[in-house]
């Protein structure tokens, strides 16, 4: 359709026969600057159907000019909707515009609290809002979550918020473009002992000790192997870190197959709960804010079902509003401890989300930011986040910090639908962080790693 077509059909001025190209006066640089064009894609479409009903009432575009020339233009609009319901029309214009391309999604979630907006987005009917009927799938861990993602067996998937990176750089798997649309949680994890180390709380007593963590590609790695560090301990000569599915920590740690674990919430509060651990310490006493679990897809999914695409956006957006609030985290805590989500006492997850929970050491503790929920993705904290995998060599050579992060996370589109949804948004999408008292400047990356006596990074 040519520009020219989308001017005004009920102005008699106007002249729907010309297109793009034509040069006569009328279609010339300085009249187009006052033509009544639509400005959004909304209007295009409005003024569209508009046109292309008024063109079929008459025989030429000389006819129709001479027409509301002769009654006038608002006489001419009144008349026709007396016959004809053209808002109906636009209205089912644009809802076949916009059809989602496929409405049936399965989307895969390890049974744990950071994956919360996406769980209970599911009984809530977050997903149902915006038109979706998805199945939520239980996966055991991280290695099979990313490998169905990677088979297409997922549309989309919880992830932790170094998979999409590392997938995307052919880290530990095969290289396929992914896209982080949003972060889930903020925050929620945790430092669990084995009780018999209450007496141990100095990392540097803790030489020898064997950590889980719950995949390699993950901030628990990265926060553990940051914090032990800056106790002086090697964290791949002092200590030994596993990988164990998060379902699965809390029967090693009552079977002293590990000393402890940096992990996601419910384990650590399952442990106290099961008296077998206790918890020594938040990750934000670590870094405050930090990232943790995230909303992912293939960058071919993003882009062969855009419509559905924005949609399981916008649901997941205003699904880790709504679990931002404190006053909701009671409810959402009754609806995704059941069986068919975290199968966990409904305690232990209210201890979780609400911050009022039990340390182990026969303490009560208040901190309703133990975990939060916002879904900007920060370019920042994926820039931190390949610091960390440069700096224990789970990359190597140059990394262009900048384009890698902006690749995969999507903070431009996120600030967008945060902002349709009626949701404040950051102006800017780096910033830097203090972590452990030492600043991260996002605009240095190298010089920060090469600030760190203990690493393992090659090619700086």
């Amino acid at each position: 359709m040519s520009v020219k077509s989308l001017d005004n059909p009920f102005d008699a001025g106007s002249n729907l026969e010309h297109g793009s190209s034509c040069s006569c006066l009328s279609c010339s640089t300085v009249q187009n600057a006052n033509r009544d064009l639509p400005q959004s894609q909304e209007a295009m479409i409005d003024r569209a159907v508009e046109s292309a009903v008024v063109r079929s009432l008459f025989n030429s575009d000389l006819e129709r000019r001479s027409f509301i020339k002769l009654i006038g233009k608002g006489t001419f609009m009144a008349a026709l909707a007396s016959v004809f319901p053209l808002d109906a029309l636009k209205a089912a214009v644009k809802d076949s515009h916009g059809a989602l391309e496929k409405k049936d999604l399965k989307v895969g979630f390890v049974p744990i609290t950071c994956a919360t907006p996406i769980i209970m987005a599911h009984p809530m009917g977050f997903y149902k809002k915006y038109g979706l009927n998805v199945e939520v799938i239980k996966t055991a861990g991280w290695a099979v979550a990313r490998d169905k993602s990677l088979n297409k067996e997922y549309d989309a998937c919880h992830m932790l918020t170094p998979m999409p990176l590392a997938i995307s750089m052919g880290a530990g798997s095969v290289s396929q473009p992914y896209l982080m649309p949003a972060v889930e949680n903020i925050n929620g994890q945790a430092i669990t002992l084995h009780m018999k180390h209450r007496n141990r709380r100095d990392p540097k007593q803790w030489k020898g000790f064997k950590f889980a963590v719950p995949f390699e590609y993950s901030i628990h790695n990265f926060l553990l192997r940051y914090y032990v560090a800056e106790h002086g301990l090697d964290p791949d000569k002092d200590i030994q870190i596993r990988v164990v599915p998060p379902p699965e920590m809390v029967a090693n740690l009552r079977a002293e197959n590990v000393d402890g674990y940096l992990a996601p919430d419910p384990f650590n509060q399952r442990a106290v709960y099961e008296k077998v651990g206790f918890i020594h310490l938040l990750t934000k006493e670590i870094w405050n804010g930090h990232p943790c679990c995230a909303f992912a897809c293939s960058k071919e999914m993003a882009v062969s079902m855009p419509n559905t695409f924005n949609a399981m956006f916008k649901a997941i957006v205003d699904a880790t509003h709504y679990s931002s609030k404190n006053e909701n985290r009671k409810e959402i805590s009754a609806a995704i401890s059941t069986p068919n989500y975290l199968n966990q006492p409904l305690t232990v997850v209210e201890q979780v989300l609400t911050g009022r929970y039990a340390d182990g050491l026969g303490n009560v503790k208040n901190d309703p930011d133990r975990i939060d929920f916002d879904p900007f993705p920060w370019h920042s904290m994926a820039v931190w986040i390949l610091t960390q995998m440069k700096r224990w060599g789970y990359v190597k050579g140059n990394i262009d910090y900048k384009k890698v992060a902006e690749e995969v996370y999507m903070a431009t589109e996120c600030k967008s639908i945060m902002k349709q949804l009626g949701y404040k948004a950051p102006d800017s999408s780096y910033k830097k962080y203090s972590i452990m008292g030492k600043t991260f400047d996002p605009s240095t990356p190298d010089a920060y790693v090469k600030s760190f006596a203990i690493r393992r990074d090659e090619g700086i």
